[in-house]
């Protein structure tokens, strides 16, 4: 039953959205100027966050090589607030080269304890106050086991409603303790290299951010990965994110 909850969440880069934000409040037009849009064709996919000017950094699963026919159609946008508006602020450049950790998938088999990748873009960003590079921790910094934390992104809003939003929405989520997150992942929670939130039923990551940053106390901490595709507000399965400090020494070296 784990695995197949799992697999369900799964849904390719080129055709589908992952984890976006349900329940959540507008926020404030370039409030989180380090934001990636990661578009296929122009279409919202994914989320992720400017590390340098010429790197964002995402989920690994966003990328599905068996179904992306090239590379010449993936984007990123800058300095967005509405997605489907051609605000002046917005900065679209190509990827030149994506590197997806090397341990995400092996033997056509994935683990999501290294859902993280990294993508160069073609020319460096324009860095102002619309488009800022987040700082990376400088140290191994361990999770806190409990407190809250805040993700953004321009996924579906409504589940009845099967798009992503136009406009930037944020939230809040209270951390989950690890215990709970391996009891109900079991044996795809790692909590060396992941971490979790639990959603209180109303509000909850869900279908459009997947690559997303977590935040928390005001420290980059975490990429959002997956929760359970059939209800996303679903109370008993955790969100499960990438720890970023886990992969530092790996960001570094391919930076």
């Amino acid at each position: 039953m784990f695995l197949h909850i799992f697999l369900l969440f799964c849904i390719s880069f080129a055709v589908g959205m992952e984890s976006g934000i349900i329940g959540g409040n507008v926020a404030r037009p370039h409030s989180r100027p380090y934001l990636a849009s990661l578009q296929h064709n122009g279409d919202h996919t994914c989320g992720g966050m400017l590390i340098k000017e010429n790197y964002v950094l995402t989920a690994a699963h966003c990328l599905n090589r068996r179904d992306f026919s090239g590379m010449k159609h993936l984007e990123v946008v800058l300095g967005a607030h509405n997605i489907h508006l051609k605000e002046k602020s917005q900065q679209r450049i190509q990827v030149k080269k994506y590197i997806p950790h090397p341990w995400f998938e092996q033997n056509n088999e994935k683990n999501y304890s290294y859902d993280i990748m990294l993508l160069k873009l073609k020319t460096k960003a324009k860095l102002n106050k619309f488009v800022e590079v987040v700082p990376l921790p400088n140290k191994y910094v361990e999770t806190p086991a409990h407190g809250n934390c805040s993700i953004a992104g321009w996924g579906m809003t409504n589940t009845n409603i099967k798009k992503p939003s136009s406009i930037l929405y944020e939230i809040t989520l209270e951390l989950q303790s690890n215990k709970k997150c391996e009891k109900m992942w079991q044996k795809y929670f790692d909590s060396a290299r992941q971490m979790c939130t639990v959603s209180n039923g109303r509000e909850a990551f869900c279908q459009g951010d997947s690559g997303s940053p977590l935040i928390c106390e005001s420290k980059l901490l975490g990429i959002a990965s997956y929760t359970s595709p059939d209800v996303c507000t679903n109370t008993l399965y955790p969100e499960v994110y990438v720890k970023i400090p886990a992969f530092l020494r790996w960001i570094k070296k391919h930076t």
